[in-house]
């Protein structure tokens, strides 16, 4: 019926000869904008099924057990409010201390970070300087370096990457050793959630990363592109060593994590895996700031053109053609009261404006998303969250927006550094 009351809508106007300009564009927009909510729609509802067939993880440790030695990689720049809490939870790990070693690479810190990470000596951590390991010059990957000055020296068969201002659970590595052992991974990605308190900008970053998770979860454990944060993964010192690390890769400041993925997934795409674990959730901490908050989502939207995995570029092309759309139909709205004449199953007729479209897809968009949500949400026992998704709808577009634009034609700054 809906199409129908566009077509007899072009018909009438053709007829009266006053289908202008004006009117065949936002036509346009109109017809392209289902589309891709259709699609849009398709994906996520993929997305939620996909997320809740993931096999939650229950580690059984046997005596049988491969006894696997472990080597904790973190990076870290300026990060003295927070080197020390991370520590903590890492050095209070239930898995032997003898079998995992701490590897913190001070990335030319300019505060007390290296001081800090010196203290914890006797604990198996250890600290390198990277501006001891550089020749001279500047780079536009400091932490890809870091991450492979780090490798080099590893000691562990399985190495696993966090960030310096991240907690872990008590039973991180003995989960992830676990989950090794049964699957004989190359590569796992594991779930991060953001410490967030009552701020608006921090629960909309919750609630935004919250579904970056799980579309990460849903899309690894089925195969269909390669998604990871650098906050928490772990891959074997063999398969980054097999794909010459970040060989070719290394000139992106951004992309230490899924670029990395990626090359590791093309050579053994079946030992790729998503480690769904309560007991392997990193908190880590939101950005303060709304200037931090882009810094942070246009550095990560600056790789989005470098991925050599065509299918995820696809998807986010898509997700951000439609959010440009949905952007686009209030303010074309604005310049005409335009709207269509739809007919009922009655034969009883109704208009929508285009403004009035925008709302409805704009609560479709909304109904689809918490949908899929919800399930994510309950792993992370964030549920009460949901109730301030529909508030945070409208900021979600125009942050995806900008953040994406900035990120392929603009440049950011991140941890005091100028980056294009």
């Amino acid at each position: 019926m809906f199409w129908q009351g566009i077509v007899e809508f072009i018909q009438s106007e053709a007829e009266d000869h006053s289908l202008l300009p004006h009117t065949i564009m936002q036509l346009f927009i109109l017809g392209i904008s289902l589309v891709l909510f259709v699609v849009y729609a398709a994906l996520i509802l993929y997305y939620a099924i996909s997320w809740t067939s993931i096999p939650a993880f229950k580690p059984v440790m046997g005596k049988g057990d491969k006894q696997l030695t472990l080597t904790i990689i973190i990076p870290a720049r300026n990060e003295e409010q927070k080197i020390g809490a991370c520590l903590n939870s890492v050095c209070s790990q239930q898995y032997p201390a003898h079998l995992y070693e701490v590897l913190v690479v001070d990335d030319h810190s300019t505060d007390n970070t290296a001081n800090i990470v010196k203290k914890y000596a006797g604990k198996n951590v250890q600290l390198i300087s990277l501006k001891d390991e550089l020749s001279g010059g500047t780079l536009n990957a400091y932490k890809k370096k870091a991450i492979e000055v780090a490798v080099a020296r590893a000691n562990g068969e399985l190495i696993i990457a966090t960030d310096a201002d991240c907690i872990v659970n008590e039973n991180w590595l003995n989960t992830i050793a676990a989950f090794h052992h049964k699957h004989n991974a190359a590569f796992i990605a594991m779930p991060v959630t953001y410490d967030s308190s009552s701020t608006f900008i921090e629960i909309f970053q919750s609630l935004d990363f919250m579904t970056l998770q799980g579309i990460t979860g849903a899309s690894v454990h089925k195969k269909i592109h390669s998604m990871c944060n650098g906050a928490n993964l772990a891959y074997t010192k063999k398969a980054f060593e097999d794909v010459n690390g970040f060989k070719d890769i290394d000139n992106i400041a951004s992309g230490d994590d899924m670029l990395l993925m990626h090359k590791i997934y093309n050579q053994q795409p079946e030992k790729v895996f998503f480690l769904k674990s309560k007991e392997v959730i990193v908190q880590t901490a939101p950005m303060k700031t709304i200037k931090d908050f882009f810094n942070q989502r246009i550095r990560w939207a600056s790789k989005a053109d470098k991925f050599e995995d065509k299918r995820i570029f696809a998807v986010l092309l898509m997700v951000y053609l439609f959010n440009v759309l949905l952007l686009v139909l209030p303010v074309v709205s604005l310049f005409k009261n335009y709207s269509f004449d739809f007919v009922k199953g009655n034969g009883n007729r109704f208009h929508l404006s285009l403004f009035q479209f925008w709302l409805l897809l704009l609560t479709g968009k909304t109904i689809i998303e918490l949908i899929f949500l919800y399930p994510v949400a309950r792993f992370f026992k964030k549920s009460t969250l949901l109730w301030l998704f529909p508030v945070a709808q409208p900021f979600h577009i125009v942050y995806t927006v900008i953040a994406g634009w900035l990120g392929k034609f603009g440049s950011y700054e991140w941890k005091e550094r100028k980056v294009k």
